[in-house]
């Protein structure tokens, strides 16, 4: 492996991100599957999605995300997994125990992929480079694969990990930030959607270079209060640490409404899609709570938070909306203008039996679950806005907690 420079003066960050993990894992516990097409995802008959495709899959134009009709006409003899959540989590914990091992300093983003800060120090002189092969290494004696980006900042380095996919080491040595990014299209940063990307292009912006010499000011006219961030990670600047996972208390997610809300259609609206994000990042983190916590502030700035705690904990939308809906009709009059609506769930912990809202032992949420797992994993590759549930929408600030 060519290191490119003997010394690593500068922060060094890897982002590693497993290939096609999902279907890999199928691959690894069904060896039959090797060198098949295979994809995890839900029925074609079932209005299902893609969570994965192995590259063998690919090759047909299968993508995550996908519609899993639209797959199975493009790949017929394809082997169709369903999700193992339990089982992609258990070598993902494997996995990261073993990035831990290299560094205290691990960031994981999701189930398949982390930032490592491996800064050469007196205390741990090694080249990021070779880091990143001995990673690499570790991960193939598993049985699956990642790719690695090797860089001065996160951006680089996730942008790095996916540029000789699967199974590549890109480096991006310190200095060399902006040349690498400018001939990508401009899309290739994180953040930048289809509707940002096409506004840019229309605006004469189609690469990352054209993005880095915008003024703060056109690219505030472009993106809005993101536009100054994206130019300087376009060019190859990113300050943010890596930061290593801490205990969470609580999950939460607000809605400052642009002017203050009186119906119940518009504010149950807003409640449903708070519930939906906070749901997603409970089970991105792993976590179920039994505490739902619901939060109102009045047009006079007047604040009431009420919340209930129930038997078993929870992370599916659909088992903490019914709450959420309870507390605030108890707690809100249709006509008192609200300017800020909250959810959060707290008392994390996992419950011996799955239980609903009235304590009542229910015996089968594997679909649902399943269903769900599946969504989250196409949202966790591709954004939140991938998949999107069919409610109204609601213009406004969002705060997370």
């Amino acid at each position: 492996m060519d290191i490119g420079c003997p010394t690593w003066p500068a922060r060094a960050v890897l982002h590693v991100d497993m290939d096609a993990f999902f279907a890999a894992v199928e691959q690894l516990d069904h060896p039959e599957w090797r060198g098949l097409p295979v994809i995890v995802g839900g029925a074609a008959d079932r209005r299902g999605v893609v969570a994965a495709a192995s590259y063998e899959a690919r090759r047909f134009g299968v993508r995550s995300a996908m519609p899993s009709a639209q797959a199975q006409r493009l790949c017929p003899d394809a082997v169709w997994a369903p999700a193992r959540f339990d089982r992609y989590r258990e070598l993902s914990v494997r996995i990261l125990a073993m990035f831990e091992e290299l560094t205290p300093a691990v960031e994981q983003i999701s189930i398949d992929e982390a930032f490592l800060d491996v800064t050469p120090s007196a205390h741990r002189p090694q080249h990021p480079a070779e880091a990143a092969a001995g990673i690499q290494g570790r991960v193939d004696e598993l049985g699956l694969s990642c790719s690695v980006g090797v860089a001065t900042c996160k951006t680089v380095a996730k942008i790095a990990s996916d540029h000789d996919k699967p199974h590549g080491i890109t480096i991006v040595r310190p200095g060399e930030e902006a040349a690498f990014l400018a001939p990508l299209p401009v899309d290739t940063l994180p953040g930048i959607g289809n509707a940002t990307a096409t506004a840019l292009r229309s605006a004469g912006i189609r690469t990352l270079g054209d993005l880095a010499k915008l003024d703060p000011a056109s690219a505030s006219g472009l993106m809005g209060s993101a536009g100054p961030v994206s130019v300087e990670r376009a060019a190859g600047l990113d300050h943010r640490p890596v930061a290593p996972s801490r205990d969470v208390k609580s999950v939460s997610n607000e809605h400052t409404f642009s002017t203050d809300v009186r119906e119940r259609d518009e504010v149950e609206a807003a409640l449903r899609r708070l519930v939906e994000k906070v749901s997603v990042r409970l089970r991105r983190k792993g976590l179920q709570g039994r505490t739902v916590t619901v939060k109102l502030r009045y047009a006079d700035f007047t604040t009431k938070t009420v919340r209930q705690t129930f038997p078993g904990a929870m992370d599916l939308a659909d088992e903490l909306l019914p709450a959420a809906l309870d507390l605030i009709r108890g707690a809100w009059t249709p006509g008192a203008g609200l300017r800020l609506l909250g959810f959060g769930v707290s008392g994390f912990g996992v419950p011996s039996t799955q239980l609903d809202l009235f304590g009542d032992e229910v015996t089968d949420t594997s679909k649902s679950r399943a269903l769900v797992e599946s969504v989250d994993a196409v949202r966790a590759r591709f954004g939140d806005a991938a998949i999107l549930r069919g409610v109204p929408h609601v213009e406004a600030d969002e705060q997370k907690g």
